[in-house]
C-alpha cells in the first residue's frame, strides 16, 4: 500500500545537476529517516545521503559540498540537488524511507530506481 517513486534522472554532462525526487504515498503515519542509495554497474548499492524526520543530514564523502538532501513532511517527499556532476556519479538512484503505517506496522521501503548518466 505503500509506494514510493522516484523522478529526475536522466543524461547531463560533466559539471551539470540534476535534482532527484521522491514521492511516498498511501497510508503513512510518519516517516523517519530518508535517504538516497545508488548502484552502479557491477558495484553495490551505497548509501548517498539520509535526512532524519528531525532535519539532520549525513552524506558520503564522495558528494559532500556536491549533493543537498531536504524533505517536505507535509508532502512525504524527498529531493536531493546534486551540482557539479562528476562521470563516477553515473548510477541507478533509490529513495529509501522509514515508514510507519497508519495502523502501526514499521518497514523500509524502496522506489523503484531513476537512472542518471553523467558523460559527454
Amino acid at each position: 500500500q505503500v509506494q514510493l517513486v522516484e523522478s529526475g534522472g536522466g543524461l547531463v554532462r560533466p559539471g551539470g545537476s540534476l535534482r532527484l525526487s521522491c514521492a511516498a504515498s498511501g497510508s503513512i503515519f510518519r516517516i523517519y529517516d530518508m535517504g538516497w542509495y545508488r548502484q552502479a554497474p557491477g558495484k553495490q548499492r551505497e548509501l548517498v545521503a539520509v535526512i532524519t524526520s528531525g532535519g539532520s543530514t549525513n552524506y558520503a564523502d564522495s558528494v559532500k559540498g556536491r549533493f543537498t538532501i531536504s524533505r517536505n513532511n507535509a508532502e512525504n517527499t524527498v529531493d536531493q540537488q546534486m551540482n557539479s556532476l562528476k562521470p563516477e556519479d553515473t548510477a541507478v538512484y533509490y529513495c529509501n524511507g522509514d515508514i510507519v503505517r497508519n495502523y502501526g506496522t514499521q518497514a523500509w521501503y524502496w522506489g523503484q530506481g531513476t537512472p542518471v548518466t553523467v558523460s559527454s
